[in-house]
């Protein structure tokens, strides 16, 4: 669901503060009612708005799998004027926003999409999305600390939940670890290890559910089948989409 102004700016009926007026003169409909409110939330995919009469046309649903490199910020603006995700996705006409967020020095896995269904569902910590990470962190993680992992940590004051650890390998300095969560607060994975002595050197994001990134090379991207999403949701997608490619 999305706010009717933004829908109508992003489609290029006018400026966002244009459409605001628009909706306040009456000129917008919503499954053939006249819309004056502002804020009112529409689901694009479903309902059928119409701007003096003429039906908006429906944009195409799409979903996108980019590797991020680091040095770009999940954001679809930045006041600091950083390079965003969205820089990477040249031939893409359709407006989209990043499903969660990868830190400014974190790289891997990050999709991208207009449809706002599918941020919501696999944010919602109720559906518990499995995210897969490799770190490369300071210091030998002994047993003992993966087991504070595996059992949750305390981070800002609350307590994690359990994460599984695999430790890919270990060196006298340095261990590279696999970590799969299911929450996603700001920079969870590098204060998890933080909290149990193991400062992260760099992370990186390799799969959502059974997806990998697999040889996808850094900065690029690709378009994602009904097939991709399933592995996301292991078999099975909570609703249903439309126009994607087989």
């Amino acid at each position: 669901m999305e706010r009717l102004q933004k829908i109508l700016a992003r489609a290029g009926i006018a400026s966002r503060r244009k459409c605001e007026e628009l909706i306040k003169e009456g000129r917008i409909s919503v499954d053939g009612r006249v819309t004056t409110e502002l804020g009112v939330k529409v689901d694009p995919q479903k309902s059928t708005i119409t701007f003096d009469g003429k039906p908006l046309a429906r944009e195409d649903a799409i979903y996108i799998l980019l590797n991020k490199p680091a040095g770009y910020v999940t954001t679809l603006s930045d006041p600091q004027g950083r390079p965003i995700v969205t820089d990477l996705l040249p031939g893409i006409a359709q407006r989209v926003f990043p499903v969660g967020r990868l830190d400014f020095d974190t790289e891997g896995a990050l999709i991208l999409t207009n449809d706002g269904r599918l941020g919501q569902y696999m944010q919602h910590p109720r559906h518990e999305i499995n995210k897969t990470y490799v770190a490369t962190v300071r210091g030998t993680l002994t047993p003992g600390r993966i087991s504070q992992l595996e059992k949750g940590v305390i981070v800002d004051g609350q307590r994690t939940w359990p994460a599984r650890v695999r430790v890919i390998n270990r060196k006298k300095n340095e261990s590279i670890v696999e970590l799969i969560i299911h929450e996603g607060k700001k920079r969870q994975v590098r204060k998890m290890l933080a909290a149990v002595g193991h400062p992260v050197r760099s992370l990186k994001r390799t799969a959502y559910g059974n997806l990998q990134l697999g040889h996808l090379a850094p900065g690029k991207y690709r378009l994602l089948s009904e097939k991709d999403l399933k592995k996301i949701f292991s078999g099975k997608i909570p609703f249903t989409f439309k126009q994607i490619p087989d």
